[in-house]
């Protein structure tokens, strides 16, 4: 039969320091195995000592108060606070205020702050070691540290529901990302509030990770992908940042359903990424909604790109991409693209929606009787030579641009949609966004 867990004071832990703690821990498990004790922590007490102390499985319940930082956690243990996070561990401005290196350890409803600030040195509120795998990272406070939660190494870690802000004293140059991710495959990153960071997701050279329901503002990036393949980010936030979500020298990623909301340079960008999906996401209020810079062979399928500068802005002979089904939508400029390759963007028979485009369906299949183009050889002429918009508005534009109606074959390569769609698409991240902000 299984017994309750012994709980004891940390008094009697530390009485044991120098003992081996196997006796205290009571009863054989169903498989023949010992079950962890139970010990509260009184605040104040040296918490590195009860960690040394304590037996691989123990279960470290910290009350309320501070704690000294800078601590090693080498065995499989679980850190527990109050839900309230009352219980704060504290670092000295050195270092990493915890450093985990062994597996299956918990960190759980504390407060975690004051770490190093040396990027270099990869200080970091939690750090994660290659050692600690299956480490489990959740309902916590990581304030004022270098890095909020370093995961360098370890396999299938989970950082969740936790609420990560950086140093708001130094220049987001200086910020160290809220979550960075180094060569650590099957790690998932879940339901974070992360601001006040460099990036709030950072993954370099890492595969198959998963980072979904965050919520990133106050940052350079929401999410930077660099050498990730095969990962996933799905139903995030990103609202005011530089840039909500860059996906870079990565293949095989699916981004799906996420919101980029009034960041500032670029929604969603793609650089030298390939073979991907990129469905179901909502890019409002940006300078540009979409960039994408020499991605191939992707599908871009039924997103909503809204009141940016520019819809899409596409170059450096990105082939291959199925793009279909998305809305543009009061973009002062739906697409640009300098280039003379032609690119029909439609796909069976199904192209996309473009809010600027007075049409009509006289058979009511829900597309457009003619194709939609929307950028001219005046376009081009402006994005080449920006001092040609003065000439806007004079007699010789206004003649070109006639004389594109009355004979389009002298219209340039660049973009067409063969099958514009009459009405908008459902983006899914929109209503991500209205939950999100409710």
């Amino acid at each position: 039969m299984t017994m309750p867990q012994p709980t004891r004071s940390t008094s009697h832990l530390a009485a044991k320091a120098g003992m081996t703690l196997a006796a205290l821990l009571l009863c054989a498990g169903p498989a023949g195995g010992l079950l962890a004790a139970t010990y509260t922590v009184a605040a104040g007490d040296d918490l590195q000592v009860v960690i040394d102390a304590a037996e691989p499985g123990d279960v470290l319940r910290l009350a309320p108060g501070n704690y000294a930082g800078n601590i090693v956690v080498s065995k499989p243990l679980t850190l527990e606070g109050p839900e309230s996070r009352q219980a704060v561990i504290a670092g000295t401005r050195n270092g990493r205020t915890v450093w985990i290196k062994g597996e299956r350890v918990t960190l759980r409803n504390v407060t975690v702050t004051l770490s190093g600030l040396s990027l270099p040195d990869m200080d970091a509120g939690i750090f994660l070691d290659r050692t600690a795998n299956k480490a489990l990272i959740e309902n916590n406070d990581v304030l004022d540290n270098s890095v909020g939660v370093y995961v360098w190494g370890p396999t299938d870690a989970l950082v969740r529901n936790n609420r990560i802000v950086g140093n708001k004293d130094l220049r987001m140059a200086e910020r160290g990302n809220g979550v960075t991710l180094w060569n650590s495959p099957g790690t998932h990153v879940v339901g974070n509030h992360i601001s006040y960071g460099r990036d709030g997701i950072f993954v370099n050279t890492s595969k198959n990770n998963r980072f979904e329901d965050n919520h990133f503002s106050n940052l350079r990036y929401g999410v930077h992908y660099m050498n990730a393949d095969n990962s996933q980010v799905v139903n995030n936030v990103s609202e005011g940042n530089d840039i909500g979500y860059a996906i870079m020298y990565s293949k095989y990623i699916e981004a799906t359903g996420n919101a980029s909301i009034n960041d500032r340079e670029q929604g969603l960008m793609f650089n030298y990424a390939n073979q991907s999906i990129i469905t179901g996401n909502a890019v409002i209020g940006s300078q540009k909604c979409v960039f994408i810079y020499n991605a191939n062979n992707n599908r871009i399928q039924n997103n909503h790109f809204e009141g940016c500068g520019i819809g899409v802005h596409f170059t450096a002979g990105s082939t291959g991409n199925t793009i279909t089904g998305n809305a543009f939508v009061g973009n002062r400029n739906q697409v640009k693209y300098v280039g003379t390759r032609h690119m029909d963007w439609s796909d069976e028979g199904r192209g996309n929606y473009w809010s600027d485009n007075s049409a009509f369906d006289l058979n009511g299949d829900g597309v457009a009787d003619t194709a939609y183009r929307p950028n001219d050889i005046i376009d081009q002429v402006v994005w080449r030579a920006p001092s040609a918009q003065l000439l806007l508005n004079s007699p010789a534009v206004s003649l070109v641009r006639w004389a594109q109606t009355q004979f389009p074959a002298i219209l340039p390569g660049g973009v067409i949609d063969s099958a514009p769609l009459m009405q908008a698409p459902d983006a899914p991240a929109l209503r991500l966004h209205i939950k999100d902000s409710s």
